[in-house]
């Protein structure tokens, strides 16, 4: 066989080599297509596509709000518009959004969230002087398109269910001042010391965390806490966990489901190896039930 025939030869099966080795390296899952119709017929929001970013988005703005912030009359294009954004990440679906919330929407709205298959990320203010004060609730997820356009869906419709703007009886009325609780149900519960600090009982638990090459603890604000006050039946909790963000929504889930209400999720820090998440957190009720809310929380972080 002449020198030529060897060579044609050879091209060949270098070429079937390559062909083969593009089609293995190709990833076997397509990315979902998204279905617009069912994302606006789960969440019964209209949206719009945006095609340059293949995002897919619906919006409900807050026009039953008559906000006002530092006496400017404010309109859902300055940031009153609740959101949330689909998008194909392989062959699940992303979603992120923003909900627009009164203060009492906020956990009957979070629990939504949380029962329906999404993360809540966030929860903050935008302002300083607002009336009504208005907070905003970072949601997430990914899964499947149903899974996570039903979520956003129950999410929405809690917000029109609770945006009556009537704010609820106060749960519990007591002088901290006048405590009279017994501390060592919360010692037993927890499983920690607790501290008497003035007229209330505090208890607080260190983590720690790398901030510029140096160790940073307890001592340095890295740490869970709780206060309890009031008498035995009838206390408050109130307090910060300290948290990996792989811990957070177990977190949530607990203090959610033990009746203890969600005031803010946010940094306190930035740059620190590993990322803490600190969560705000107020509870009324017996200080046993209180405690083991608490303990309920800690625990998720134990499994996490």
């Amino acid at each position: 066989m002449n020198t030529l025939r060897w060579f044609q030869i050879g091209i060949i099966v270098l070429s079937v080599w390559v062909s083969g080795q593009s089609v293995a390296q190709q990833p076997s899952n397509n990315p979902v297509a998204l279905d617009t119709v069912k994302i606006e017929q789960l969440t019964g929001i209209k949206g719009k596509l945006d095609a340059a970013e293949s995002v897919f988005k619906v919006s409900q703005p807050r026009t039953d709000l008559n906000a006002i912030v530092a006496g400017v009359k404010m309109t859902p294009p300055m940031g009153l518009t609740s959101w949330a954004g689909f998008q194909a990440a392989g062959d699940q679906v992303m979603v992120m959004g923003d909900i627009v919330l009164q203060e009492d929407q906020v956990n009957p709205v979070m629990s939504a969230a949380l029962d329906n298959g999404l993360q809540v990320t966030g929860l903050h203010n935008h302002f300083l002087w607002d009336k009504p004060r208005i907070m905003f609730m970072h949601i997430g997820g990914m899964g499947t398109l149903e899974t996570l356009a039903a979520g956003v869906g129950k999410v929405f419709a809690k917000v029109q269910e609770t945006h009556s703007g009537k704010k609820p009886a106060a749960a519990i009325k007591l002088d901290a001042a006048k405590t009279s609780l017994d501390p060592k149900p919360i010692e037993a519960i927890i499983g920690a010391p607790v501290e008497k600090t003035g007229e209330v009982y505090k208890v607080t638990l260190g983590r720690t965390t790398q901030m510029n090459d140096h160790s940073a603890g307890k001592a340095m604000g890295v740490n869970t806490w709780a206060v309890f006050a009031g008498s035995d039946e009838k206390a408050i909790v109130e307090g910060d966990f300290a948290m990996l963000e792989s811990e957070l929504q177990g977190v949530l889930k607990a203090l959610r489901g033990a009746g203890i209400n969600i005031a803010a999720i946010h940094h306190h820090m930035v740059n620190e190896t590993p990322k803490i998440v600190f969560l705000h957190y107020w509870g009324a009720g017996s200080v046993s039930d209180l405690a083991k809310g608490i303990k309920a929380a800690l625990d998720t972080q134990a499994k996490s």
